[in-house]
């Protein structure tokens, strides 16, 4: 019997190819669980992490073989991220951006083969999506820069940074007010809207240095959740970004996102799997902690207290619904054929996402009180958790948006329903 990879306790039926891949990932969990307190306390990504990953051909986990990558799917990229969560969710969670740049490459390389751009297009657009993935096979960290601090009702992410046209290229201004491996990546892989569009029609893509002039960092994150992302954001005044390093043909970011199979880009719930790991190594270091800690008059442990067995039961149902929607919406969306329509599955990620991170964060919760007033360390790994898994609450969208959404969706299907034109007799 071999042992058990830390990625196998959410991907518990991996193919020999996947573990071989998870492999590489358990190598560098000793590494990553080392430097996490000093991270945490310091607020400042390792950066020694980028060479360890780098090393391990992990950047290029998800880029397809041809590319010079190792060819892993989201199962891959949620094992990854789950087992680096327990080990440091800090690094896991820009671990997990890095990837999303992959869905730049991929997506479009499957609208293409869907016949969703013209001849005089394609060349373009392949052109940019190989390059990204060329890139991240070869090494290169990519930070994923779409979301802004300006707000809209009707969108969970607003896009005001602009693209203007000048010779041999375009200029970009604007701010990204989140996105992690800020001065850390080498290039910031950008979303912006072109000039004269006021659609998502108007939204492109660029490769921006991290050193180009013009790109500047925004004030220290002093963030309540995970405080090692280097999730400081950026400001672009005036960036040159050459022609060939942009995806700017209009439409295309629309277009591409038609082939993911649910959540925005379709990688969305590999960073749920990052707070399942961070609430699974709490719960096993609380756990342990309980059982072999004794009271002193009777010699029992502390776990088998009732106030305890209660506490340990309600984090034990939170942390298997957490790995219950984490798995349901990976088979959503990985299953060949797909077992549910587009539409169901962007549904269920909805509900999935705030399911997951209010799980988590009440294990977090359930730890804290059953560790009591010697739990409650800034650097120790529950007050770590409580503060990291507190950051699931609100990123992208709270719990409270999604189910929103959803009961507007299932509300609206079913008036269309009870609503029909009858025919004049």
């Amino acid at each position: 019997m071999t042992d058990r990879l830390t990625g196998e306790r959410l991907v518990d039926d991996m193919t020999p190819a996947e573990r071989a891949r998870a492999e590489r990932v358990e190598s560098v969990l000793p590494a990553l669980r080392a430097a996490a307190a000093k991270a945490d306390e310091e607020a400042d990504f390792p950066v020694e992490h980028v060479a360890l990953l780098r090393d391990a051909g992990l950047l290029g986990l998800v880029v397809p073989e041809e590319y010079g990558g190792l060819g892993g799917t989201l199962r891959d990229l949620a094992a990854a991220t789950f087992a680096m969560g327990t080990a440091c969710p800090s690094t896991a969670l820009a671990y997990f951006f890095h990837n999303t740049s992959a869905s730049r490459g991929l997506l479009p390389l499957e609208a293409i083969e869907a016949g969703l751009f013209d001849e005089g297009e394609i060349p373009v657009v392949r052109a940019f999506a190989e390059k990204v993935l060329t890139r991240m096979a070869s090494g290169t960290w990519l930070a994923n820069f779409a979301s802004e601090s300006v707000k809209s009702s009707g969108a969970n992410i607003t896009i005001a940074t602009t693209a203007r046209r000048t010779e041999g290229g375009w200029i970009l201004d604007g701010e990204k007010s989140f996105g992690c491996a800020t001065g850390v990546a080498d290039h910031y892989l950008t979303t912006a809207k072109l000039d004269g569009y006021e659609t998502a029609e108007g939204l492109a893509t660029f490769f921006v240095p991290r050193d180009a002039a013009g790109v500047s960092v925004r004030a220290p994150w002093d963030g309540l959740g995970m405080r090692a992302t280097a999730n400081n954001g950026i400001r672009l005044d005036g960036v040159f970004i050459p022609a060939d390093e942009a995806m700017t043909i209009p439409g295309a970011f629309t277009r591409m996102l038609q082939m993911s199979r649910g959540s925005f880009v379709g990688n969305q719930l590999a960073i749920a799997a990052v707070y399942t790991g961070c609430a699974q190594n709490v719960y096993d270091v609380v756990i342990e902690q309980l059982t072999r800690k004794t009271f002193a008059d009777t010699g029992r442990p502390i776990a088998s207290s009732p106030m305890h067995q209660v506490l340990i039961g309600e984090m034990t149902k939170d942390l298997e619904t957490a790995y219950l929607w984490v798995r349901r919406q990976l088979l959503l969306e990985t299953s060949e054929p797909p077992l549910r329509p587009k539409p169901e599955v962007f549904r269920q990620w909805r509900l999935g996402k705030g399911a997951v991170t209010e799980a988590c964060f009440q294990v977090a919760l359930g730890a804290f009180k059953a560790s009591g007033t010697s739990g409650a360390m800034m650097g120790g790994v529950i007050g770590r958790a409580l503060r990291d898994l507190a950051m699931g609450l609100v990123m992208t969208f709270p719990a409270e948006r999604g189910r929103l959404e959803v009961a507007q969706l299932v509300t609206e299907a079913r008036q269309n329903e009870l609503f029909a034109t009858a025919e004049r007799s």
